[in-house]
């Protein structure tokens, strides 16, 4: 991605984090921080988040927070965060066991969704963003829900085309509701079904179960 990135010109650096909900905390930012001090950042400059959805949190806050405000962009590699946490603005961190209990509303410049990286995905994984995958259609689209069930294999399959269907059918449920209440006052608090109790399970778990499980 790196490479890729410095093709456009760009000067271009990278910053690694341990995969998992535990780094999704208030040190993780600070480190993130320091690298961008350590770079001369400035409102001119952008931030990527690259992988899934515990990076996209991070990285959306860490922009927000950073100057007050630099830009950046999603590139969302797991179904979790393609279906869901890219997309809505929705930034922040863990703190002392509460899920995003720190946060901002922040959008991205804009979101890149390459279904593929979905190929790298162990199952588990890919069982996890299917919960917010079905959660989509059972609040607000009986005949996407129903397409899931039907193409459950092809999903599991890889099939290209049942996933970027999918993708465009989360995008335009999830689109449709924050577009009418962008910082949650109201309607978009039907986007937490099951997250009550989910996100309870989590935290007892010590963030050992994924977000789609629990």
């Amino acid at each position: 991605c790196v490479g890729e990135l410095s093709k456009t010109g760009a000067k271009v650096f990278s910053h690694v984090i341990p995969a998992g909900e535990k780094s999704k905390n208030l040190n993780t930012v600070a480190n993130i921080y320091r690298e961008l001090i350590s770079h001369k950042f400035d409102r001119n400059c952008a931030l990527a988040a690259l992988g899934g959805g515990v990076v996209g949190d991070i990285t959306g806050f860490a922009a927000a927070t950073y100057m007050r405000g630099i830009p950046f962009i999603q590139i969302p590699t797991s179904l979790l965060s393609q279906a869901d946490s890219s997309i809505g603005g929705k930034t922040g961190v863990d703190f002392e066991g509460n899920k995003n209990m720190v946060g901002a509303f922040y959008q991205p410049c804009f979101v890149y969704i390459n279904v593929n990286t979905l190929r790298t995905l162990p199952k588990r994984e890919l069982v996890s963003g299917l919960a917010e995958v079905i959660k989509h259609g059972l609040i607000q689209d009986r005949d996407f829900y129903e397409y899931i069930s039907y193409n459950m294999d092809k999903i599991f399959g890889f099939d290209e085309q049942v996933l970027l269907y999918i993708t465009k059918m989360n995008l335009r449920i999830k689109g449709n509701v924050v577009s009418q209440d962008e910082t949650e006052k109201g309607l978009r608090s039907i986007l937490n079904f099951g997250h009550t109790i989910g996100h309870a399970v989590e935290s007892v778990s010590g963030f050992s179960m994924l977000h789609g499980e629990c």
